[in-house]
């Protein structure tokens, strides 16, 4: 059976894709390294295979079909894949080399590179298999979906999602045009409410998606429910025909013969994501042997100045309004945080945001850890950790969130929290809240990599300068 959803499908494979690529160059390097150890050969000669090896084993992955999902493959088809590409792949390499005469390349670490690549490729698949039964068991889902509509359409939808043990969708509830029909219970979802609160829902909800499954006699609410999930920069899918709705991208897929037309009020190629994933995991690592002992230093000096912790922790709000734990090194004396409430009558910022110039809370240390934006460095392990990237809007505390008086500020919450962003090259803590805003959905309207590559280069320079940091 197909995967639910075919855009998180190709998503996972992607992944996979890259991992094993990634597997395969650390299996190549581990057989040079063992082989070398014994005698020396010749490193050009064995490099130059690579270029070669890369494209040839990944196509004959994709023709074994080595990234099917557990729902479209047994345990033992998914791990043998894997190994008969390794087999077939080390046949032509064996072919290659004595077609081409090349003397200069090892036999045994193109057999070790095989067997090495083989355990990693099908170890990998043996953690997705275990993942995917431990996530089906805990119940834990990837994509929330909130259905529009609790007729015959609505319970058809519900039951083939559920045929899919594996297709990691939760069924949020349902919203019914009909009051009376509030708090009721359907296929074991709840009805959460009207139509007329699908705006509170969002809000409230962690909501991945939302599928209209409605009859063409409430065809009237798609725009409603269309601008809600666009001002929250949720996706929406229509089990109905085009209508004219003003969004960024609108695609088709297929479930079970239903159509199902998707408006995305956020659109981002999958492939570019999966590259700023790659880069914010590359450069992160590159920066560690600087960021480390740096790190240390201003350890020592924290807990030198003050007592306490050296690392604050506080719950920011991430992508999809999911939750996460950020890091930053701590800038203010211990337990300043449950003053703030006796502060607020000093907040200096415009909006829900709170700032003060001269905060009495901050230390000596602190204080220069947030001129020169030092306290930031912890926020590269929530980098490493997939809840942050390098660049995107800033991940904002619960409080400020609650504050949030507008449905399109909860667009931010569309893509992931950066550690710099527009806001971070165009004035800081100067800015208002209302332009602090406009930059953060300027951001997510015109996002390409090329933009994140131009904002990291003009990071340093800012933070050098220290204009509006507090």
């Amino acid at each position: 059976m197909p995967d639910v959803f075919a855009q998180q499908s190709r998503q996972r494979r992607q992944e996979a894709m890259l991992l094993d690529a990634l597997l395969m160059v650390l299996a190549f390097v581990i057989a040079y390294r063992i082989r070398t150890s014994i005698g020396e050969l010749r490193l050009l000669a064995h490099l130059a295979l690579l270029p070669v090896i890369l494209p040839l084993w990944m196509f004959l992955l994709v023709f074994f079909r080595a990234y099917r999902s557990p729902s479209e493959a047994s345990a033992v088809e998914i791990l043998m894949a894997p190994v008969r590409a390794v087999g077939a792949g080390l046949a032509l390499l064996f072919a290659l080399v004595f077609l081409l005469r090349a003397h200069d390349i090892s036999r045994a670490t193109l057999i070790s590179f095989g067997v090495f690549a083989a355990v990693t490729l099908v170890g990998a698949r043996v953690v997705q298999l275990i993942r995917a039964r431990r996530s089906l068991r805990r119940g834990e889902t990837h994509r929330r979906v909130l259905i529009i509509g609790s007729g015959n359409r609505a319970k058809r939808l519900v039951r083939g999602l559920r045929q899919n043990p594996y297709g990691g969708i939760e069924i949020v509830g349902f919203l019914d045009p009909d009051p009376t029909m509030v708090g009721k219970t359907i296929l074991g979802a709840p009805i959460l409410g009207t139509l007329d609160e699908i705006s509170t829902v969002l809000k409230d909800q962690v909501v991945d998606e939302v599928v209209l499954a409605i009859p063409r006699s409430l065809i009237g609410v798609v725009e409603k429910v269309a601008r809600a999930c666009e001002e929250e920069g949720v996706r929406i899918r229509l089990m109905a025909d085009l209508f004219e709705i003003n969004v960024v991208r609108m695609t088709l897929d297929e479930f079970e013969d239903m159509p199902l037309l998707t408006f995305e009020p956020v659109a981002q190629e999958e492939w570019e994501l999966l590259l700023k994933r790659v880069m914010d995991v590359t450069l992160t690592l590159a920066v560690m042997p600087i960021v480390l002992p740096l790190m240390a230093a201003i350890a020592i000096a924290i807990k030198l100045d003050s007592r306490g912790s050296v690392f604050f922790r506080q719950w920011r709000v991430g992508q999809s309004k999911r939750q996460f734990r950020m890091f930053k090194f701590r800038t203010m004396a211990e337990g300043s945080e449950r003053l703030q409430t006796q502060l607020e009558h000093m907040n200096e910022a415009q909006g829900p945001v709170f700032k003060i110039t001269n905060d009495p809370r901050i230390t000596r240390v602190g204080r220069l850890l947030r001129r020169t934006s030092l306290d930031e460095l912890p926020q590269f392990f929530n980098v490493l950790r997939g809840e942050m990237s390098l660049v995107g809007p800033r991940p904002l505390p619960l409080r400020d969130v609650n504050l949030f008086d507008r449905g399109i500020q909860r667009k931010r919450f569309s893509v992931k929290p950066g550690v710099t962003g527009l806001w971070q090259v165009s004035g800081r803590s100067d800015l208002d809240f209302s332009e602090w805003l406009r930059l953060d959905l300027r951001y997510i309207e015109q996002w390409s990599l090329g933009l994140d590559v131009r904002i990291l280069a003009h990071t340093v320079p800012a933070v050098l300068r220290a204009h509006g940091a507090r």
